[in-house]
């Protein structure tokens, strides 16, 4: 095994003196932020191998087929986007299963940005603790075999197939003694619980698929529950302001759990430490007892500095982009301390080579991912205002364009002025299509709202992705073989799984 931590802890005068920095810098951001304590317990410094890329579809033509029938299935169920606010039918079905959930301990991930990235972070880190790894996130990029992960790489096809057909007497027991099936992601949960069960894993990784009290996986009780930045999405399900949706999300917060809060507004910051005060959580906040000292761009990512529960780690390179992952990195590494006890049990901080060999292992598939050179063609899965103004921010950082050509194709029930809005600045040109999904909005539609945010000019409309791609990297193109254009496709998770496979990755 890697080094761990020991008992051995910094004098808490040199801890003090050693944060009073970052304290001071992130209380004049955010002055309301530092004095909310609402009476809740503060987690103080006193007491893996390369990320798999998405798969492609399986080369032997009979699993492609059975696949395809496990897929055909699922489809038949409620989708992701109709919902019955309950656990009562995936708590039935863990009930029949033998409650495979309780034979592992799990960290268990909310918000409204960054879930899946900080969740493949804090694989990555647990990976190189030598632990075994189950990760289950959503939606999919290209393969739904993607939301069931061990050991760093998604579940082979024939591992996927396996497992359904191990479940479905079961989802089939349960369908017949509820007043509504399983729905699509209540029977993928089934699945990742039971196959993480059956591995067996060391740990899971849990991504929330909406809100938290109700999600089908808030059926576990993680010792560490993660909260990634909130902000608006999912109104019309979880509430119109942060407060209303910091209250749902609220729900993976367990009795005596550690919870590792993100920068957050502070109205749902405040929901969220009352919660903590209810159950008697730890709580541990970014900014105040753990955050990002310094970063820098590097070739290919960034080098970060990041303050943790135990103390300093310097020199981490992550090879993404972007200020938002420095912050989810230091996140993760909050959530993997807490899960190894650094904070409660002691102060010893992770071994720092372990730390930066995993951080330098992470890929995030679909997010500020370079598909294509000459011109450069850039995947974000930006899909909210809050996503969006992220990666405006990070192109501009990362990338030298002088010239950005956009490829929007948004969901019909997303703020889409306000995402829109966030990238006029940096897109010269925008060219909106759709994807193929049911949700996609109507190109016609979408290049109204454009027209308004970019002017007629500016706006370019191919209903179908593949004309739209071709379009972009054409105008991309036009200032010359060594002008620095660029293409930037972006709006939905969907949107960027089709590019990526018609650009032909995966």
């Amino acid at each position: 095994m890697s080094e761990r931590p020991d008992s051995a802890g910094p004098d808490p005068d040199d801890t003090f003196d050693e944060f009073a920095e970052l304290v001071e810098e992130e209380t004049r951001r955010d002055p309301d932020l530092a004095v909310i304590e609402a009476g809740s317990r503060t987690l103080r410094t006193q007491g893996g191998p390369p990320q798999a890329d998405v798969p492609a579809r399986p080369a032997d033509p009979e699993v492609d087929k059975a696949l395809r029938e496990v897929e055909a299935e699922l489809a038949t169920r409620w989708g992701e986007t109709k919902l019955e606010p309950s656990v009562d039918r995936i708590s039935a079905l863990m009930d029949v299963l033998g409650e495979p959930q309780r034979s592992y301990p799990s960290i268990h991930i909310t918000g409204t940005n960054g879930k899946t990235s900080t969740a493949r972070m804090i694989e990555a880190l647990l990976g190189a603790f030598d632990l075994r790894t189950g990760r289950y996130t959503s939606p999919h990029v290209q393969s739904v075999t993607e939301r069931i992960s061990l050991d760093g790489a998604p579940v082979s096809a024939e591992r996927f197939i396996e497992t359904y057909q191990d479940v479905k007497p079961y989802v089939e027991m349960v369908d017949a003694s509820q007043e509504y099936r399983l729905s699509f992601f209540e029977v993928l949960t089934g699945m990742a619980y039971a196959a993480f069960a059956d591995a067996p894993v060391d740990v899971a990784v849990v991504e929330v698929g909406m809100g938290g009290a109700w999600d089908a996986t808030n059926v576990i009780d993680a010792g560490v529950a993660v909260v990634t930045p909130i902000d608006l999405d999912h109104t019309d399900r979880l509430g119109g302001t942060p407060a209303e949706i910091a209250t749902e999300k609220s729900g993976i917060v367990k009795q005596d759990a550690t919870v590792i809060m993100a920068q957050q507004p502070v109205e749902a910051a405040q929901v969220l430490l009352k919660k903590a005060v209810e159950v008697g959580a730890t709580v541990a906040r970014e900014g105040l007892e753990f955050g990002v000292l310094d970063r820098q761009v590097a070739v290919g990512g960034q080098m970060m500095a990041l303050r943790g529960l135990g103390g300093e780690y310097s020199e981490v390179y992550l090879p993404l982009h972007g200020a938002h992952q420095a912050h989810n990195a230091a996140v993760a590494l909050a959530a993997v301390e807490a899960f190894f006890g650094v904070g409660s049990q002691h102060a010893q901080p992770l071994d720092i080579d372990t730390v930066r060999k995993a951080f330098a292992s992470v890929a995030s598939p679909g997010r500020m991912e370079v598909v294509r050179r000459s011109p450069t063609v850039v995947l974000d899965a930006a899909h909210n205002p809050a996503g969006a103004r992220a990666a405006a921010e990070t192109i501009g950082e990362a990338f030298q364009f002088s010239r950005l050509i956009g490829v929007v194709g948004a969901s019909g029930d997303k703020n889409v002025r306000e995402l829109l809005e966030a990238f006029e600045p940096v897109f010269a040109e925008i060219v909106v299509t759709q994807n193929s999904s049911h949700r996609a909005m109507d190109a016609d539609a979408l290049a109204a709202i454009a027209v308004e945010v970019f002017g007629e000019e500016r706006v370019q409309v191919e209903p179908r992705l593949p004309d739209a791609l071709e379009a972009a990297i054409t105008l991309a193109e036009e200032e010359g073989e060594f002008a620095g254009g660029g293409v930037l496709v972006t709006g939905s998770v969907i949107t960027v799984g089709e590019a990526r496979l018609l650009l032909g990755k995966g």
